[in-house]
């Protein structure tokens, strides 16, 4: 039992160290995109625009973690952990943190859509979330190939920029780019259909309780 313990904290630090600051970096645009598009007021102030760039730039870093799948790979192919701990943490621990990070670009692009539609621009959403997507997809592939971070749009523009238009003037990083924004799309739409459903089904659930109070209440007068 001791061993097993051992290489899961082999495993942790080796192959899964990258999971919390990864999932810290997701969960930002998730918590930017709450404060932005769900409250009260639809002013449009210089600090919103300027919260808006940051959201847009940590954005990727959410759908970032479906790249993190090669370190699930390099853990299973490692040879080194016993099946119970790869079946039993290596990889829920994976999957656990890759789906939560798709889940925080989930929300947040429809909190952007929330927003859209509270504005009386609703015809924008299926756009704005299509313009969303090529963006993060060009983020993910700046970030997992170029090894870019989000702060470096501030503290290096000009070699971003210049790898942006070199990679974008040839076929194969504008294939992945391409392959990257299907995925996206697809899985964003496949997650927002159960995120509503649930939504819908808490909706049903919690109006009939307050239903069920009230004639309680009533009966009681």
């Amino acid at each position: 039992m001791e061993y097993t313990f051992w290489q899961m904290y082999d495993a942790l630090r080796i192959h899964s160290g990258w999971i919390l600051w990864n999932l810290f970096l997701a969960f930002i645009p998730l918590a930017l995109s709450f404060w932005l598009f769900h409250r009260q007021s639809t002013t449009r102030s210089l600090l919103w625009w300027g919260l808006v760039a940051v959201f847009i730039l940590f954005l990727p870093n959410a759908p970032y973690l479906l790249t993190d799948i090669i370190h699930l790979i390099r853990a299973t192919k490692a040879g080194y952990y016993s099946t119970f701990v790869i079946a039993l943490f290596i990889v829920p621990v994976h999957l656990s943190a890759i789906f939560l990070g798709f889940q925080a670009y989930t929300l947040s692009v429809m909190n952007v859509g929330h927003y859209l539609r509270r504005v009386g621009l609703r015809r924008y959403i299926l756009p704005t979330e299509l313009f969303i997507h090529v963006l993060s997809a060009i983020g993910v592939f700046m970030g997992r190939f170029q090894r870019f971070n989000s702060w470096d749009i501030v503290k290096n523009p000009d070699t971003i920029v210049y790898n942006l238009i070199r990679n974008l003037s040839d076929k194969e990083p504008v294939l992945v780019i391409g392959i990257t924004f299907i995925i996206l799309t697809v899985l964003y739409w496949l997650l927002k259909q159960v995120d509503l459903g649930l939504w819908l089904r808490f909706q049903q659930v919690r109006d009939r309780a307050l239903s069920r109070r009230q004639r309680h209440q009533q009966h009681e007068v």
